[in-house]
C-alpha cells in the first residue's frame, strides 16, 4: 500500500512540475542566452557519444543480419532492412537511451548539487525566477536537441551499416543509400521523429524534476542523478510503446 501511495505521489507531483513548466514558459522573460548555451551543451556535446554509438550500431547490425539473411538468400535486401531498422526504431530508442544517461544524470545531478549548496535559493533571493532559468531553458533543450540527435545519429548508423556491408561484398555509397531511401516512406520516418521529441521531454523534465527536488545532502544528489536516469529510461519505452500503437492506428486501412 505504501509503495503503490509514492508511486501515486510522484506521479502527481511530476505532472504538477509539468504543468508549472507549461504555465511558466508562456509567460515573457525567457532566457535567451541560458537556453543557447543549454542547447550547446546538451546537443553539441552529445554528439561524439552518440555518433560513435550509432556507428557501431550500424556496423554491428550489418554484421549480425548478414548471415540469417544468406541463408533465406534475401542478401540483397540487407540495405533496406538496416534502414528500416535503424530509422523506425533501433536509432531513435539507442540514442534516446544515451541521451537519458548522459543529459538526465547530467541535469539531475547539476541541479541537485544546487538545491544542496542553497544556490536555487539564493537565486530567488536575488531577484531571478530560478525555475524559468534553470528548468524551462533545459527542458526545451533536450526536447529540441534530442530530433537533432536523431537525424545525425542515424546518418552516422547509416554510414557504420555501408561499412559492414563492404567488409564481405563490395557495393557502391549510391548503390547502398539508394537502396536505403526507397524503402523507407515518410509513415517511417516522420512518427520515428515525432517520437524523439517526446523523449526529450520526458528526459529534461524528469532530470529537473529530480535535481530541483532533491534531497539534502551528496547522497540525495547522487539519488536525484540515479533515479533521473531510470525513471527516464522507463518513460522512454512507454512512449515507444504508445507511439507504435498510434502509428499502428494510423497504418490500418
Amino acid at each position: 500500500m505504501n509503495r503503490n501511495q509514492d508511486f501515486f505521489n510522484e506521479t502527481g507531483n511530476i505532472s504538477r512540475f509539468t504543468f508549472r513548466f507549461m504555465a511558466t514558459g508562456i509567460f515573457p522573460g525567457f532566457e535567451v542566452k541560458e537556453f543557447l548555451l543549454q542547447c550547446y551543451l546538451i546537443g553539441y556535446k552529445s554528439l561524439p557519444l552518440v555518433g560513435l554509438t550509432g556507428f557501431i550500431m550500424g556496423l554491428v547490425l550489418t554484421m549480425q543480419l548478414r548471415p540469417s539473411l544468406i541463408v533465406y538468400g534475401v542478401e540483397a535486401e540487407l540495405p533496406v532492412m538496416v534502414g528500416i531498422a535503424i530509422v523506425r526504431e533501433i536509432g531513435p530508442v539507442i540514442t534516446a537511451l544515451i541521451f537519458a544517461g548522459k543529459i538526465g544524470s547530467s541535469i539531475g545531478a547539476e541541479l541537485g548539487s544546487m538545491k544542496v549548496t542553497e544556490q536555487i535559493d539564493a537565486m530567488e533571493v536575488s531577484g531571478i525566477n530560478p525555475f524559468r532559468f534553470l528548468v524551462v531553458t533545459r527542458i526545451l533543450s533536450t526536447t529540441l536537441m534530442l530530433p537533432v540527435l536523431t537525424v545525425m545519429g542515424d546518418a552516422i548508423s547509416l554510414i557504420g551499416a555501408y561499412i559492414g556491408v563492404n567488409i564481405n561484398a563490395v557495393t557502391s555509397f549510391d548503390l547502398f543509400f539508394s537502396q536505403v531511401f526507397d524503402g523507407l516512406e515518410f509513415g517511417d520516418v516522420i512518427p520515428a521523429l515525432i517520437k524523439t521529441f517526446f523523449f526529450g521531454f520526458a528526459v529534461g523534465t524528469i532530470g529537473c524534476y529530480k535535481g530541483y527536488h532533491s534531497s539534502k545532502g551528496t547522497k540525495g544528489v547522487g539519488s536525484a542523478a540515479n533515479s533521473a536516469v531510470v525513471l527516464s529510461s522507463v518513460l522512454i519505452f512507454v512512449i515507444d510503446l504508445l507511439a507504435v500503437q498510434i502509428t499502428n492506428l494510423f497504418n490500418v486501412n
